[in-house]
This record gives C-alpha cells, structure tokens and sequence, in this order.
C-alpha cells in the first residue's frame, strides 16, 4: 500500500507547524503558487522537489519519514509473543510476508491455497498486531515502519536459520538468476569492517530495488532472496589441525 499520502499529510503539518507558506515553497521550487498547490492536492512530487522542499524545512527526507511514522504510529517491532504466533501458522507468516512484499489481498488468493473467509481471519490477526490496518472491501494498509526489525534471534530469525536457511543452501547455484560465491582469506579488522559496510550497502540497493519493483505486475516479479555473511572463521578440520588452539579474540 502507498505511503504517499501519509508522506504529503505530514509535509503538510511540518509547513504549518514551521509557518512556511505556499508562496515560500513556490518560489524555492520555482513554480507557480497554483502549481504547488496542484502538485499538493495531487501527491504528485518528484524526489527532487521533495528534497528542495525538505530544505526549506531544514529536514532531510528521512527525518520526514521518520515523522511519517511517529505520527502513523507504524510497527517498527514486534512483541516476542507475536513473533511465536506468527511462526505456529504457516499460513499467518506466509502472508503476513507477502503483504509486507506489497502484494495485494486478491493476489495472494489467486497464488496461494487459502480460501477468502480463512484469508480475512487471517488479515483480522494480522490487524490485531497492528502489522496492517484492515480497511472496507478486505483492503490493506501496510503499518510496518521501514525501519523494521526481527527481534535479533527472536522465533523470526530462528525459523529461518532452522527451517529456511539449510535449503536456501541446497543448491549448485548454476541455473538462470543463481549466484554464488565463496571467498577466503585473512585481512585485518579494519579490512573486515570495510567489507560489512559493503555488504550492508549491497542489501540498501536490494531494498531499494524492490521498492522499485512495485509498480511492476505480479507476472514480472519473482521472490528473491539474497544471503550473504562475513564472520572470522577456520573450517573445523583445519582447526583440528594446529598446533595449538587459537586464543585470539576477534573485538
């Protein structure tokens, strides 16, 4: 579901609250007063007039969407008994997953075995814990925050490290879209960071591309999933093979 509006609605409250008129924002834009009022009522910004706009706020985009979300009140975690009912109904975490992917309520009945009436309980406990808000005609809005979490090793990331992670793994990797790559050395701490940073950089771009990816049809997507991880690590079997233990602390 769009954030545009809510996006708008609090550009909007940050304008009065900062009393920042039409006219200021039209000549920093460098369009008519009509124009911006237009622009308005439609939600139609581009990033760059949104930017322009931010700075006569003295905002960055983020910190828009940060008020975004403190006044939408979206769910930046769940509890840790939500994330054990989520796990003990395959069906709940299935769609709560695609929903959160942007697909819509019809799609996943189209795709999937779940008939409406199942569907719509389901939607009803996903509502309860405020990860969508169940709107008239089984519509939804997305109330997660875009910072969300996982509780770190909370019954999400388990599942998947028990159930999800050994058969990701299970494959050559050699058919059309597969990649792999192993690589192995030994570099320094600061070389480590770097490389985290990297990583880190590489799933922003993946999130960005699937934020993209929307608009696109259900036909032209595909589920994707990209792993990667980095930790200072000796095979077992070359570990038996020293002399002694190794008793450096990687800090």
């Amino acid at each position: 579901m769009s954030q545009t509006r809510p996006l708008v609605d609090t550009l909007k409250q940050e304008l009065r609250k900062q009393r920042v008129t039409y006219k200021q924002v039209s000549e920093v834009l460098e369009l008519s007063e009509t124009s911006v009022k237009r622009l308005f009522s439609e939600e139609a910004f581009s990033l760059k007039r949104l930017e322009k706009i931010c700075e006569l706020l003295h905002l960055d985009i983020s910190d828009l969407v940060h008020l975004m979300e403190k006044n939408f009140e979206l769910t930046t975690q769940l509890t840790l008994e939500q994330e054990k009912d989520l796990v003990s109904d395959t069906k709940l975490l299935l769609i709560a997953l695609l929903l959160m992917n942007k697909l819509s309520f019809s799609e996943v009945l189209e795709t999937y075995d779940i008939s409406e009436p199942e569907g719509i309980k389901l939607l009803a406990r996903l509502d309860r814990m405020k990860m969508i808000e169940l709107q008239p005609g089984n519509r939804v809005k997305l109330m997660i925050s875009q910072n969300f979490k996982w509780i770190p090793n909370g019954p999400i990331q388990r599942f998947f490290e028990d159930k999800v992670q050994l058969e990701f793994l299970n494959s050559s990797f050699n058919e059309a879209g597969e990649f792999r790559v192993f690589v192995s050395g030994m570099i320094s701490r600061n070389a480590n960071a770097e490389i985290i940073k990297k990583i880190q950089h590489l799933a922003e771009e993946m999130n960005d591309m699937n934020l993209a990816s929307e608009s696109l049809p259900l036909e032209q997507r595909f589920g994707t999933s990209l792993m990667m991880a980095i930790r200072p690590w000796e095979i077992n079997v070359f570990q038996e093979l020293r002399r002694s233990l190794d008793k450096r602390v990687f800090r």
